[in-house]
């Protein structure tokens, strides 16, 4: 692959491979559901590593990787969104704004998604590393599976705004952010 001379390295193969990771994941949990419990419980467990290592890595990372690189306000967010929208806003070469902010909810999210998917299993299968715990408090059963279903479900719409935002983000400045989260390099100005 050749590498342009007006590019900067910003995506680690950590970010990159733990991104793409999740999106695989994610989608297969996501349509396997019942049909195929084993597969729907493995790509949970993986989504649940991915989520752990990305919070341990988003304070001992790369500079982009690093929390502190991109979590800004809400309202730093919004403002971003806002210029964005009149087509001005400011170029990040890192995340901008309002990805930090996705970023921190789609983590949540997840882990939500995972938790309670790892309760139900236990509920429902008597199986999984909370199996000893939880199978015995079936009567709960309906609110897990509600809470995993309403966060799966959440989880898929921040996806949709989340490619939504790079798409219209990579308009406006210019650049395609689905081949930089894919090479790990962004155009230097």
């Amino acid at each position: 692959m050749r590498i342009s001379e007006n590019s900067i390295k910003v995506w680690d193969p950590i970010v990159r491979i733990g991104h793409w990771t999740l999106v695989i994941a994610f989608f297969t949990a996501y349509f396997t559901e019942d049909d195929l419990l084993t597969l729907h419980v493995w790509a949970g467990y993986i989504i649940g590593a991915v989520v752990c290592f990305r919070l341990i890595w988003g304070f001992v990372g790369g500079q982009h990787a690093r929390f502190t690189d991109f979590v800004r306000s809400p309202v730093a967010a919004y403002k971003y969104v806002a210029d964005l929208v009149r087509k001005r806003g400011k170029r990040y070469i890192g995340h901008n704004p309002a990805g930090g902010m996705m970023i921190l909810f789609l983590l949540v999210f997840l882990l939500i998604t995972v938790f309670s998917g790892v309760v139900l299993y236990g509920m429902e299968e008597s199986a999984g590393p909370l199996a000893a715990l939880v199978a015995e408090y079936t009567d709960s059963e309906d609110l897990w599976e509600e809470i995993h279903e309403v966060f799966a479900n959440l989880t898929l719409l921040l996806v949709v705004m989340h490619v939504a935002g790079v798409l219209v983000s990579g308009r406006v400045h210019g650049e395609n952010l689905v081949k930089a989260m894919l090479t790990g390099r962004k155009k230097a100005e």
